[in-house]
């Protein structure tokens, strides 16, 4: 089993939507494209903002950074455009 979950992971980056407001991830498909992103940006030589052991891969450090709440998905303004 992966940990965390994508269960998991979708209510950490919707923790702070208030009630009736959309939230931030609506599908599996969001988490993905979005620890995707963060992973090529630490391949690319960004530092990573997670204490994980050196061995661990960026995809790894990707979802722990997410899970922490260190990183944020920011939705599209004009989903539409």
């Amino acid at each position: 089993m992966i940990h965390p979950s994508y269960v998991e992971l979708m209510k950490v980056v919707n923790n702070d939507v208030e009630i009736g407001e959309e939230p931030v991830v609506n599908s599996r498909y969001s988490i993905v494209i979005a620890t995707a992103k963060r992973a090529r940006q630490i391949i690319a030589g960004d530092e990573p903002m997670t204490c994980n052991s050196p061995c661990d891969k960026p995809l790894s450090i990707a979802v722990q950074e997410l899970y922490e709440g260190k990183v944020k998905i920011i939705p599209d303004e004009n989903p539409n455009d």
